[in-house]
């Protein structure tokens, strides 16, 4: 399959949902995982090990991550926004970076007015990150599997 995708998380606060999205990352076939504005300790919940297999890198700001984006990444946000796309619908780019908010706290505006696209996961309330995030990378599998990237 050609092309990559990375996903992380911006202002993440538990430890528990890195390490569910390192594990989900791993098994879906994701290139990396990252964290932005680290606010946890460590992976407990990684029971696959998945540092092992894929890396994960740590931006202290916005601007950092964008700087250290592969060369013609897209940066597909995960948010209950105005304007977003419905995820059944949406063709995933080729080479992506998803970035998922905190719980608590979403994804920041500034953030999100820099990505490329932004995609809603259906229901009107947020899940578990980990869990949207698992959702995403699941239906890009699927999609990719298909051909339907673009």
């Amino acid at each position: 399959m050609r092309g990559y995708s990375a996903i992380g998380i911006i202002g993440c606060k538990t430890e528990i949902n890195v390490g569910t999205l390192w594990r989900s990352a791993f098994i879906f076939g994701a290139a990396y995982i990252f964290t932005i504005g680290k606010r946890y300790k460590q992976q407990s919940s990684d029971t696959q090990k998945a540092w092992r297999k894929i890396p994960l890198f740590a931006y202290a700001t916005f601007d950092e991550f964008k700087n250290g984006l592969p060369f013609d990444a897209r940066i597909v946000g995960v948010e209950i926004v105005d304007g977003s796309v419905p995820l059944e619908g949406y063709v995933h780019p080729e080479r992506a970076v998803y970035l998922l908010g905190a719980e608590d706290h979403g994804i920041p505006s500034a953030a999100l007015d820099r990505c490329h696209d932004v995609v809603q996961l259906p229901g009107a309330y947020c899940l578990n990150v980990s869990v949207a995030g698992s959702i995403v990378m699941y239906d890009r599998l699927l999609k990719a599997d298909r051909g339907w990237l673009r």
